[in-house]
């Protein structure tokens, strides 16, 4: 098949959903399909166009078999309206012209988050007369408006708008959770459309190791230590201080240290806290290159999910996967009802507590560290259930199924 993805993220942004589609592009690839991916000048998580990228509309290259179209965004730290409104409109237009290659895709699968991007998605679907998959991996502008991240009523009813057109338009919606699901019925969308396919985690690339075989281990002294991990975005919707807090109600544990990964300008800040509350167990770095994260995650024994407790319910944090394939232990905290909830105790790999509670943080911590055993033993549960349940392999072929039925109709 000749497959057209369309994301605004991929390589070599380095978490959230450009992972997901670079796998995704790069396993078709070796299944035999032909893929080629729209999407735009790398900018994620800083918010600002990588330098090797800088000053240019369009490039053209290719990685691993997949041609890759990029095209100009406008990208600003800067969180307003106008700069939101730029930066969806911007991308919309111009990778819209990098669709108009002489070839044929059999398919076209868009992502959201992106929703200005489902208008050029589909008039180039239109345009080739091929069928249009939409990859949901949040609901927008539900979730966004439900934790305060999008507020303006203007942009709010555009993508409303861009909501409706685009599950009206769309032959197939592949969901990643039964939360989603739910969702779209009390939207009145045809339930016809759906078919779920969980995202996924390469098992064979995210995977334990012992610590004397990890360089980040080795690099930051961590040798003999307990260590807990947060590796992330740190945004609103992500409490991240509360790792912090906890690491102050631990100062007694003589070998615990909490590794807190992500941007650096988030880090600052974090920093400025640890340094009030006086935590020398705290550990504060940058993201890591993507190679390198099964030497990171791989060698620690309990890996952190964090939610705001009024995240809506259907969120699936794409990181439960690559935790649980990497063998640490989880603690959630997130909302009791919602779908990361669920996801973490049917895996058995992990716990659940209250969000936004540092001492039920600190509680679940010690008790992790004082028996070893049970991490050992919810480590191995973890990373079963996700061989089981999250296989790369397996989404590839969900994928291709759902391809091929929407080529056949």
């Amino acid at each position: 098949m000749r497959i057209l993805i369309y994301s605004y993220n991929y390589h070599p942004e380095p978490i959230g959903i450009a992972p997901l589609m670079t796998e995704l592009a790069e396993g078709l690839v070796k299944k035999g399909h032909e893929v080629r991916v729209l999407t735009a000048m790398p900018w994620y998580p800083e918010s600002k166009i990588y330098p090797e990228y800088r000053g240019k509309i369009y490039t053209e290259e290719e990685r691993n078999g997949v041609k890759i179209y990029r095209s100009y965004v406008w990208a600003s730290q800067k969180r307003n309206f106008i700069n939101r409104a730029m930066f969806e409109l911007s991308f919309a237009f111009f990778s819209f012209w990098q669709g108009l290659k002489p070839w044929k895709p059999d398919v076209v699968l868009s992502t959201i988050p992106g929703l200005p991007v489902i208008v050029p998605a589909y008039l180039l679907s239109k345009i080739y007369g091929s069928p249009l998959v939409i990859n949901l991996q949040d609901i927008l502008p539900d979730a966004a408006v439900h934790v305060g991240l999008l507020t303006n009523q203007k942009l709010i009813k555009i993508f409303s708008i861009l909501e409706k057109f685009a599950y009206k338009k769309a032959n197939k919606i592949s969901v990643i959770a039964d939360g989603f699901i739910k969702n779209l019925a009390n939207k009145n969308v045809d339930m016809d459309k759906i078919v779920k396919i969980p995202n996924w985690v390469d098992v064979d690339f995210i995977k334990p190791m012992a610590k004397e075989d990890s360089y980040f281990i080795q690099e930051n002294n961590l040798q003999g230590k307990f260590v807990v991990i947060y590796s992330g975005n740190i945004a609103l919707t992500q409490p991240v201080e509360i790792l912090i807090e906890a690491a102050s109600e631990l100062k007694h544990l003589d070998n615990l240290m909490v590794v807190i990964v992500g941007k650096e300008e988030a880090l600052a800040r974090l920093e400025k806290y640890r340094q009030e509350l006086g935590c020398e167990n705290v550990l504060l770095k940058p993201f890591q290159p993507r190679g390198k994260l099964p030497q990171m995650l791989g060698a620690v024994e309990v890996g952190m999910v964090t939610q705001k407790s009024n995240v809506i319910d259907f969120n699936l944090p794409s990181k439960i996967p690559v935790l649980l394939a990497s063998g640490c232990v989880l603690i959630g905290s997130v909302p009791e009802s919602g779908t990361a909830a669920q996801a973490i105790r049917e895996s058995g790999g992990g716990v659940v507590i209250p969000p936004e509670d540092a001492v039920a943080l600190a509680r679940q911590i010690e008790e992790f560290y004082h028996n070893p055993e049970l991490v050992g033993q919810m480590s191995m549960a973890g990373r079963k259930y996700a061989e089981t349940h999250y296989s790369f392999q397996g989404a590839i072929a969900l994928y291709e199924q759902l391809f091929d039925e929407v080529m056949r109709r």
